[in-house]
This record gives C-alpha cells, sequence and structure tokens, in this order.
C-alpha cells in the first residue's frame, strides 16, 4: 500500500499565565480502502468504530448546463458502511426503504447531526421522482445508526431503523445542524427548488434561510415531532450556505460554535470573509476578523487547548477566494473561488482576539471540498468532537480521518466544467496530532488579518473624526457612518485605494450625539469601528 506523509508542523511559542502554550504538530497519512466508492457532500455518522455513509453525490463539480447538472444517475442510492482499520466496506441500496425517505437519502448538501445513536438527517437538494423536478427536501429522517450498521453487515433488512416526517420549515439544503443541550440549530442554508442554472434563468426558484433555526424534538421511540421552534432572522448576517460550523469553547468557558464565511453576500456574488459566534442564549457578528483563506464547506477539526485558554480550528484544503504567496506575505485575489490545496488554522486567543495561519504543508492535490473530518472514539474528545490538546498524550495520536469530498485537476473549471474535470474522491486520510519533540522547526504563516485594518480617533469625538486605513488589498474603499439602529448617516468617502497606509477626514455637520459605526469595506472585506460623538 502507497503512503505518502504530509506532516504539518506548527508551534505556538505565546506564553499565558507563565506557561508554555501547546507545541504540537498534525500530520496526515494517505490509507486506502479498495473498491469504495468517491462521494462528496454525503452524510456520515458512526458506531463502534465503523462508519455510516448516506446521500451525497458520486461525481464532481456540478456543471454549469442546466440538462447536465445535477443528475441523477450522480446520486449516492446505496448506504455504506465502512470500517476503516479493516478496510472493508459493505453497502445496501436505499430502494429498500419507502419512496419518502429513499428520495431524500439521495440528495447532496443535506443537512445532519449525530446526537448519541441517533443520526438527525435534514433537508437535502436533488432530483425527486415523486415531484418530477429537483427540489429542497421538506423532511427530517432519523436513523438508528448501530442497528443499521448491524444490519447492513448482516444483510438484513434496514426499514425499521429510520423514520420522517414532512415539515416545510425544515427544507434546507447547504446549511449546517448543530445541538447544544437538547436544542437543535439550523444555521443558514437556502431553499432551492428547480433545475439549477447558473444564468438565473427561470428554471428554478431560490430563497436563502437568512435564519437560525431553533427547535428540539420530541421522540417516544416510534414517532417524533418538532416543538419549541423559534427562528431567528437576520438578511444582513445570516444570509449563507455551504460553509463551516465549527464548535468552540469561548475564552468565557461557554460553549457554542461559530459559522466560518460562506457564500454568498446579499449584494454581490462574493464569499463572506467575517464570521458568527453562535451561543445557546445570542449569537454575535464578529466584523473585526476577516478569514481570507477558507470560505466553503471543507474538512475541518477543532483543537482545544485549556491551559492556555485557546481555540484552533483547522481547514483541510476547499475553495477559497484568497491564497496566500509565502514569499511576500500578501494575498493574492480570485474572485472565482478556486480550489486550493491550502491548509489553514484559525486560532481564537485567550483575549478573544482572532489570528488567521497558513500551515506549511498543503493538501496533496485540490481536495477538500464537500469533505469530512471524521474523529475517532479518544478520551481525548470533548464535547461535540472537539479535541483537548491537553488530554493526548506526548506522542503521535491518531484523531480521525478525513474522507471523499470534490478533487479537482484545475483551480478553476467552473467555466469550461463538462464533467471531466473533477470526480468524487475516495481517498482516505489519517490525521494524527503529534506531542512527541518536533524534527522540524518549519512554522506556519501568520496572516496579518489586518491586511485592511482602520484605526478611528479621536474617540469619543467632538466635530472632527480622523480614520486611518492601512491595507494590502487594492481596490474600491467605501466608509460610511452609520446611527444604531444599523441606518446611513452619511457616506465619507468612495474612492480607489492601493496598498498602503491612507487618511481620511469626517467632519461632523448636524449628527446629534450618540453612538455611531464606521463602516469601511473593500470588495467583500468589512470593518466597523464603534465612536462616540459628545
Amino acid at each position: 500500500m502507497n503512503r505518502f506523509l504530509f506532516i504539518l508542523f506548527f508551534l505556538i511559542n505565546m506564553l499565558a499565565f507563565g506557561q508554555q502554550a501547546q507545541t504540537f504538530s498534525v500530520e496526515i497519512e494517505e490509507d486506502t480502502i479498495p473498491g469504495m466508492q468517491g462521494l462528496q457532500s454525503f452524510v456520515v455518522g458512526q458506531a463502534q468504530g465503523k462508519w455510516l455513509f448516506i446521500g451525497g453525490r458520486k461525481d464532481g463539480l456540478h456543471q454549469r448546463q442546466p440538462f447536465s447538472s445535477f443528475l441523477a444517475s450522480g446520486n449516492n442510492t446505496n448506504i455504506y458502511v465502512i470500517d476503516p482499520v479493516s478496510k472493508q466496506f459493505w453497502l445496501a441500496s436505499l430502494n429498500t426503504l419507502p419512496q419518502g425517505i429513499q428520495e431524500q437519502l439521495q440528495s447532496t448538501n443535506i443537512n445532519f447531526k449525530q446526537v448519541n445513536d441517533l443520526l438527525y438527517i435534514i433537508g437535502g437538494y436533488g432530483y425527486s421522482t415523486t415531484a418530477a423536478d429537483h427540489i429542497t427536501y421538506p423532511n427530517i429522517t432519523i436513523v438508528n445508526v448501530s442497528s443499521t450498521i448491524n444490519a447492513i453487515i448482516a444483510s438484513s433488512s434496514i426499514t425499521s431503523f429510520f423514520r420522517q416526517i414532512t415539515d416545510q420549515r425544515m427544507a434546507i439544503t447547504g446549511g449546517q445542524l448543530e445541538n447544544i443541550d437538547s436544542v437543535f440549530y439550523l444555521v443558514g442554508g437556502h431553499r432551492f427548488d428547480g433545475r439549477y442554472n447558473p444564468n438565473n434563468n427561470p428554471t428554478f426558484t431560490q430563497t436563502y434561510s437568512d435564519e437560525i433555526r431553533k427547535f428540539k424534538i420530541s421522540d417516544n421511540g416510534t414517532t417524533f415531532s418538532i416543538y419549541d421552534y423559534i427562528a431567528i432572522n437576520d438578511p444582513a448576517n445570516l444570509h449563507r450556505r455551504d460553509y463551516n460550523l465549527v464548535p468552540q469553547i469561548f475564552p468565557t468557558g461557554d460553549f457554542g460554535f461559530t459559522a466560518f464565511t460562506g457564500v454568498f453576500q446579499p449584494v454581490q456574488d462574493l464569499p463572506w470573509l467575517n464570521t458568527v459566534d453562535i451561543k445557546s442564549n445570542a449569537y454575535a457578528v464578529n466584523n473585526t476578523f476577516s478569514q481570507y483563506l477558507s470560505q466553503y464547506h471543507s474538512a475541518k477539526m477543532p483543537l482545544w487547548d485549556s491551559t492556555n485558554n485557546e481555540m484552533h480550528s483547522i481547514f483541510f484544503g476547499g475553495m477559497s477566494r484568497y491564497t496566500l504567496d509565502t514569499s511576500t506575505n500578501t494575498l493574492i485575489d480570485d474572485v472565482n473561488v478556486p480550489f486550493v490545496k491550502t491548509i489553514s488554522r484559525v486560532t481564537r486567543e485567550s483575549n478573544g482576539n482572532m489570528m488567521e495561519y497558513k500551515l506549511p504543508i498543503e493538501m496533496p492535490a485540490l481536495l477538500g471540498s464537500g469533505a469530512e473530518f471524521i474523529n475517532i472514539s479518544s478520551d481525548a474528545y470533548l464535547k461535540e468532537g472537539i479535541i483537548s490538546l491537553n488530554r493526548l498524550p506526548m506522542a503521535r495520536t491518531l484523531v480521525g480521518y478525513i474522507y471523499g469530498g470534490i478533487e479537482s485537476t484545475l483551480p478553476n473549471i467552473f467555466f469550461i466544467n463538462n464533467g471531466t474535470q473533477s470526480v468524487a474522491s475516495s481517498r482516505l486520510f489519517k490525521v494524527y496530532i503529534n506531542k512527541s519533540p518536533l524534527t522540524s522547526t518549519a512554522k506556519p504563516q501568520k496572516l496579518d488579518n489586518d491586511m485592511f485594518s482602520v484605526f478611528t480617533y479621536p474617540n469619543p469625538a467632538d466635530h472632527v473624526i480622523t480614520i486611518n486605513v492601512k491595507s494590502q488589498i487594492t481596490g474600491d474603499l467605501k466608509i460610511i457612518l452609520q446611527n444604531e439602529k444599523g441606518e446611513m448617516v452619511s457616506t465619507i468617502v468612495e474612492t480607489k485605494i492601493k496598498h498602503g497606509n491612507h487618511e481620511y477626514i469626517w467632519n461632523r455637520t448636524r449628527e446629534k450625539s450618540g453612538v455611531y459605526f464606521v463602516v469601511s469595506q473593500i470588495g467583500n472585506v468589512i470593518k466597523t469601528s464603534k465612536v462616540i460623538l459628545k
């Protein structure tokens, strides 16, 4: 068996409370499961050391031509059971399940979450024979994971382990489903009905949810229903899909999730760069940080360093508007948002600041988009699959696997895609964390996430505000003043800028005393500064 070892070393040198930060490396080792079907954008559950794969697609990136896009022939119509240790797999056809269940479970971009031994599957997009069209499925299906795995291995019936209800509020694809204290969070995504068409011809309808949909599920083991449903609507910030929702332990000790970037902004077809923190009692948009190196759903891994109160989120490949030229530490902007090999890390420090790093080794190909990181059973795992660095031994430890996703032959294939430029990958990677003495001094490259930074002074101000803009991005700059309601009070500047430092002066006219916000934007990078007018 051929193996490729990609060692991603990164050293964390900061001190916290007089203690040395955790020093570790991440290693990726390629493995194989002979004969296994390649899949992308699928659902995964696990029990007893085995994996359950449902849904997703067997082909690569969808084609641009409506008549060739999201063909039913590319649907995954099997359920797979994988044993990553013995390298065996088993399969069962969806055709034995009731029509409504088998249709939903062969869709793509499904929202899913496993809680104990139950796998909750919501929505998904694909061709429905019943509707005679492509639809987003308005269904929740609950799967008993261990019973399904055992039945497939034994070649026995799986029908009794699948239950489904219909609820139009669950018609979402490309969102993310999570759970905090028995409450489900269906975050973002959209409802897409009809045939995909990149030219926006009238072959489909699309509605972004713009919401965090919170609810509980009452389940007696036979029937189930939704209750305590609440929808939090925010079109300005939650209008995003195909992003990464990563479990987090925040500096306060609270548990929650962070929605990293995603697509598309309401006013332009460009990815988000900001993030949204979601806790049980609230959510908050972070406009002070921009994530440049990962914008689409990809394999990701959360790591928690309790000694230094730092949260690390690792993103493996995928798609990104920006890549980093490590020789000059400058970003290369490609608005076509290509496939990338980049492996990056976002660290939330103990003071709440977030920093982004490019790791020194990349994925071995244009991989990662639509892939999944699958953790393994270990005492090192905390809530929701967060790995505790402090619980890991001072050794090389297997912590999980990366499977599937889209593998592309070129960074940009969208405009030339005829179905041959990419495939659904069957590649498998073991992921290790190594806390033994390092054999390399290679360090991750830290992005100055202030590639575009804004400093406003004085604050509080009487009549004049000076706005200093430091930019490593070339583009159109717009700065506006907003009131506390988010309403625009005035336009401060609209101009094109190049790399460097720039200074602008705003003179107060009729503005009343109070709290205001200076909102500065270059492209889709937005920085917000709070100012007080006396």
